[in-house]
């Protein structure tokens, strides 16, 4: 790899994006590749937006993802996909977690979801992934970011027991094996794509 990768990851607060993005950078440092990390936080302890990025290379010179220049977004929400879509550079891949977490502005009646989000997605050409789901199946509803890092890693090859390795270092104790299970099971639903 010559020039370095961007990743965006973007959900709301709660839903793991912060620790989904630490596991990457941790797995891509694994697999012997300059890190850099932005996080900008927002309101995330009242589940405002998050945003993550993650660029990793053989040489990586920046943190910063301009508009147009991500290689690929991980969304865990689809209404953060839509916010975060004009991102993602021409070639680029979407994968989103199919739900749609309604905000406070939303539930109060003050303002409206996007129309139409997951035609818009599909327009995009988004994988959109059940990660809740499959999480579930892995015995731990939690581990819906891990599910769609599985689905990712299907696009970067660092290899499943190097993310095994990550994950189990990572987690806690108790969710390692439900965390690793949603993060094959994920992987395992990209590659059936």
């Amino acid at each position: 790899m010559n020039a370095a990768k961007t990743i965006l990851l973007c959900g709301v607060g709660g839903q793991g994006t912060i620790l989904a993005a630490d596991l990457l950078a941790r797995a891509a440092l694994a697999a012997g590749y300059q890190v850099k990390v932005s996080e900008i936080h927002g309101m995330a302890q009242r589940g405002g937006a998050v945003t993550t990025v993650v660029r990793y290379g053989d040489q990586v010179n920046t943190m910063v993802a301009d508009v147009g220049e991500t290689d690929c977004i991980v969304s865990f929400e689809t209404t953060e996909a839509l916010r975060n879509i004009s991102f993602l550079k021409t070639g680029g891949y979407l994968l989103v977690a199919d739900e749609t977490i309604k905000p406070l502005p939303v539930a109060c009646g003050k303002a409206s979801m996007p129309a139409k989000a997951k035609a818009k997605l599909a327009e995009a050409n988004a994988v959109l992934i059940p990660a809740h789901d499959l999480a579930v199946k892995a015995g731990n509803a939690k581990c819906e970011n891990v599910a769609i890092l599985g689905a990712l890693e299907s696009q970067l090859g660092f290899g499943a027991d190097l993310w095994t390795e990550v994950i189990s270092g990572r987690v806690p104790p108790k969710t390692v094996e439900a965390n690793c299970k949603a993060f094959e099971l994920g992987l395992e639903f990209a590659n059936a794509e």
